[in-house]
């Protein structure tokens, strides 16, 4: 029987650390640690849970090992903080699942992605990065704008406040994100179109979507943004529909592109938005997508596709598997 390893930065550890609601917000729930472990018991595997980064030095240092290791540690410090975990298994010749550390240190800097993205033709929205509040004098993209941290998920650092219409709304957001999460800032051009975001599985030529769901925002949502208050309040701010337009069939197209491109492994999922002429735009790509069962994007998609989360997890798994050559599952 395979043992597999699980990696996770438990949210639970952090908030009785002293982190806000929001600076764990990236971090998982008990919930889905437990929902992974149940779904990876149930295809089969025997499982070990082994915990963050820390956890995983420990252990390493004991000599233990796994056949494969479950990886969605989220880490704490550092553009690359996604890529620390995978960059040790790779030191101890240990296989895991999703992206491996030059991918998740890339696509976590939103930035450097779009940079990559656009030589690679890549649509994606005109952007600029500040790197200090005396860079936005070279500020010269026509409003509205929208900003945000470079390197953050689950919403984090965006409100209502996030579109600014005028330099003066500019500046105070800047400050205020500067402030709080002190590290540069995208600034890109507003889109007014829809929003999707796409789930992809597998690995290569093999990667396929799963489904392009369509977020919309209800009365209660804060406006113009999928935000962190709008994503934690989901059942009141937002409502979920699987869309196969056009216009979702452009989504889907530029996802996988972008996917391939990047080299992302196993899982994923990509945020577009169309402007208001409705031509789609790449917005950011997560390699290491939540997967809370309940309300996570990735699992809402296969759920919304008939794909349970079971499923799911045997879809990473076999991608995973068949990329170190061990027997595959589907």
């Amino acid at each position: 029987m395979i043992t597999v390893g699980m990696t996770y930065d438990l949210k639970e550890d952090y908030r009785k650390a002293g982190f806000t609601a929001e600076a764990a917000a990236e971090f998982d729930s008990l919930e889905t640690i437990e929902a992974i472990e149940m779904a990876l018991r149930a295809i089969g595997f025997s499982v070990e849970r082994i915990g963050n980064v820390q956890a995983l030095v420990q252990a390493l240092g004991r000599g233990k090992r796994w056949d494969m290791v479950f990886n969605i540690a989220e880490g704490v410090k550092g553009f690359s903080r996604e890529a620390q975990v995978p960059a040790l298994l790779e030191a101890y010749d240990i296989p895991y699942t999703f992206s491996d550390p030059l991918v998740l240190s890339l696509a976590l800097h939103k930035g450097m992605t779009k940079h990559l993205l656009r030589s690679l033709g890549i649509p994606t929205p005109d952007f600029y990065i500040l790197h200090s509040p005396e860079e936005m004098a070279n500020l010269s993209l026509p409003y509205p704008l929208f900003v945000k941290p470079v390197a953050e998920g689950t919403g984090k650092g965006i409100t209502a406040a996030s579109k600014v219409s005028h330099p003066e709304e500019l500046e105070k957001v800047c400050l205020s994100l500067f402030k709080a999460f002190d590290e540069p800032l995208l600034v890109e051009r507003y889109l007014s179109g829809r929003e999707f975001t796409v789930g992809i599985a597998g690995t290569g030529k093999e990667a396929r979507c799963l489904g392009v769901m369509e977020i919309f925002l209800t009365e209660k949502a804060e406006r113009h943004a999928y935000s962190y208050k709008n994503k934690e309040n989901y059942r009141e701010n937002v409502t979920y529909r699987l869309v196969e337009d056009v216009m979702a069939g452009a989504a889907a197209d530029l996802a996988l592109r972008t996917y391939q491109a990047l080299g992302c492994r196993d899982a994923g999922r990509v945020d577009l938005r169309a402007d208001e002429g409705g031509k789609v735009y790449l917005l950011e790509i997560n390699p290491l997508a939540g997967l809370n069962p309940r309300h996570s994007d990735l699992p809402i998609i296969c759920a919304l596709s008939g794909i349970n989360f079971t499923e799911l997890i045997a879809m990473i798994m076999d991608s995973a598997l068949k990329r170190y050559k061990f027997k595959a599952l589907l």
